[in-house]
């Protein structure tokens, strides 16, 4: 939307709710295969990705979000070797993968390689050469066909895919019979956790049903959040183990091995600020209880 000669970014969050961000300048605006990519320079929150005209990460709080989604389920994980990312194709999920001592190999599976090499061009400060690190290896395939294929098993899945719009690329990567073919792939201690959405007091409803839909399958399932502000609002995880509770983790094991890992440049994540994440205010508490599960015929969509 243009005022006067001011470029404004309309981002239509609701029927009923749009947000309006001050544009400085447009670096690119085109369509892959997949979906409509838009990256602005916005006064705000400076350099920032929509994709489908929805905010995914914005520089000033990239980090937040990225560190939030990752080191929680890594630090569940008694010494994790072996990752698989879901997504993620702005490379700062593989970026804060590449911190932990012992990681070996992180497997990084997008769709969409045209957004990658996009976020490759115009937000090298989000992957800061973690493409380059000889131990990543990236697949553009579907997510889904990957794991359902793949003979491999890994210590820690992180499901870092954009949200289930109706005809997106995600809408099956968030059910039931999706999540046991996570499980059968993940080692005896593997963890998945789950970018969920919005955990506000009003839109919390993939949150609820996503930790409903892995309650029947994993025996540990702990939802947290933190508040990202480019999102404008709380944003939730989930963290599905085969064995370890995240909440039994001592901060002492934390404080040690963030010695022995590349953690000096960390924007938001502590040790001491870890087991507060999945402190839950009542209201998500509650919603929790009323979530469904999805499944592929019955699977979550978000409308907006």
């Amino acid at each position: 939307m243009e005022d006067h000669g001011i470029l404004w970014y309309e981002e239509y969050f609701t029927p009923y709710l749009r947000f309006d961000y001050l544009v400085k300048r447009v670096l690119y605006q085109g369509a892959t295969r997949f979906q409509n990519v838009d990256i602005v320079d916005l006064y705000s929150f400076g350099k920032t990705l929509f994709l489908d005209g929805k905010i995914q990460s914005a520089q000033i709080d990239e980090a937040v979000y990225h560190e939030s989604l990752v080191h929680p389920a890594l630090f569940t994980h008694p010494g994790p070797q072996k990752v698989l990312i879901l997504g993620g194709g702005e490379g700062a999920t593989l970026r804060e993968v590449l911190r932990h001592k012992g990681i070996k190999e992180v497997q990084m599976v997008d769709i969409d390689e045209e957004l990658v090499n996009l976020c490759r061009e115009y937000l090298p400060e989000w992957s800061r050469g973690a493409f380059e690190d000889e131990r990543s290896r990236i697949f553009y395939e579907d997510a889904r066909g990957f794991v359902e294929r793949s003979k491999e098993r890994y210590d820690v899945i992180i499901s870092d895919l954009t949200e289930p719009l109706e005809g997106g690329p995600s809408q099956k990567l968030f059910t039931l019979e999706f999540y046991k073919k996570v499980f059968d792939v993940l080692t005896d201690d593997g963890i998945l956790v789950v970018q969920s959405g919005a955990a506000g007091t009003f839109y919390n409803e993939l949150i609820a049903s996503i930790h409903r839909t892995l309650k029947e399958i994993f025996p540990v399932v702990r939802a947290y959040k933190a508040f990202v502000f480019s999102f404008q609002m709380t944003w939730g995880f989930v963290l599905a183990s085969r064995s370890r509770d995240p909440i039994s983790v001592p901060q002492s094991e934390i404080e040690e091995r963030m010695r022995e890992g590349n953690f000096g440049d960390l924007v938001f994540f502590t040790p001491s600020h870890f087991s507060s994440l999945f402190k839950l205010p009542l209201y998500l508490l509650k919603a929790i209880e009323k979530g469904r599960i999805l499944t592929d015929e019955k699977p979550f969509i978000w409308t907006a």
